[in-house]
């Protein structure tokens, strides 16, 4: 179950809608939250400077490197007390942490105390960096922090129904298992989304989906669950069955079955980030 929920933050407003997102799931399964401000010990020690300082003309003066740690140390402490502040008036309880390093991997490493990483798609720096569609942070958290990493998107909404992109893989079935225990502690209904043109493997994949559900036939179903069944192409798919506006959370393992994708980050889980106007939880 989800307890405690890391939150990396940036200040950005789009951080700060994640926060709104993390203070609702919060509230939802009674979990507290954890504020992490990386600064980026490439802005204090790296090439970066000394190379900005050298082309205006202005070698870096005694002292000069310890100024900008303290700059960023101000604006650290800035953030992580207004996101205190955010959490004890929306009653959530928190904490707060503060960390120099690479950011990818401090948010990696911090993240082995939590059981769910919740952070914007873009942050403050997301123009400057490299990578995908995810933007260069994001795409290393979700490829190797080993938990459960949700997506915000740039608008908050409330999250009454969710959605579960399924095709059979080790990842799938991992986010059909949480998909249904949130269902099921939210009270939020559930549509299992099944792409595929072969109609055999459809039916043994939702067979799957409702044995999950109902493990036990004399049982109720654990959760209110509808199953879909489409065909064409996964990302198109998922996207258009997003758009149409029936839920406002999508559930999906980072990785299918092809084998090429798991030396990136899925094709089809980029996309459907990139696009999808709703939060997105990817499980690894």
């Amino acid at each position: 179950m989800i307890n405690k929920i890391l939150v990396p933050t940036d200040g950005s407003p789009n951080s700060l809608i994640a926060l709104d997102y993390a203070m609702y799931i919060a509230r939802k399964l009674s979990a507290s939250l954890t504020g992490l401000y990386v600064i980026d010990v490439n802005l204090i020690q790296g090439p970066m400077l000394t190379d900005v300082s050298g082309s205006v003309g202005m070698p870096p003066y005694e002292g000069f490197f310890d100024a900008i740690e303290k700059s960023l140390d101000e604006k650290a402490d800035f953030i992580l007390k207004e996101f205190q502040e955010r959490c004890v008036k929306g009653s959530v309880k928190s904490d707060v942490k503060k960390i120099i390093g690479k950011v990818s991997s401090v948010i990696i490493e911090e993240a082995q105390n939590a059981d769910m990483i919740l952070m914007a798609k873009k942050g403050e720096h997301f123009h400057l960096k490299e990578g995908g569609l995810l933007g260069s942070v994001a795409e290393a958290v979700v490829r190797n922090s080993g938990k459960p990493v949700l997506i915000t998107p740039e608008n908050f909404m409330e999250i009454e129904s969710m959605g579960l992109a399924y095709d059979g893989s080790d990842s799938a079935v991992k986010a059909l298992k949480l998909s249904l225990n949130l269902s099921e502690k939210n009270a939020w209904p559930m549509t299992a989304v099944i792409i595929t043109n072969d109609s055999k493997k459809a039916a043994s994949l939702s067979a799957q989906v409702e044995d999950a559900n109902q493990p036990d036939p004399d049982e109720p179903p654990l959760t209110d669950c509808a199953i879909v069944n489409l065909s064409g192409k996964e990302s198109d798919e998922i996207i258009r069955f997003i758009k149409e506006g029936s839920v406002e959370l999508m559930v999906m393992g980072a990785y299918g079955h092809n084998r090429l994708r798991q030396l990136l980050l899925g094709s089809t889980t980029s996309l459907v980030i990139h696009k999808s106007p709703i939060p997105v939880l990817l499980i690894r």
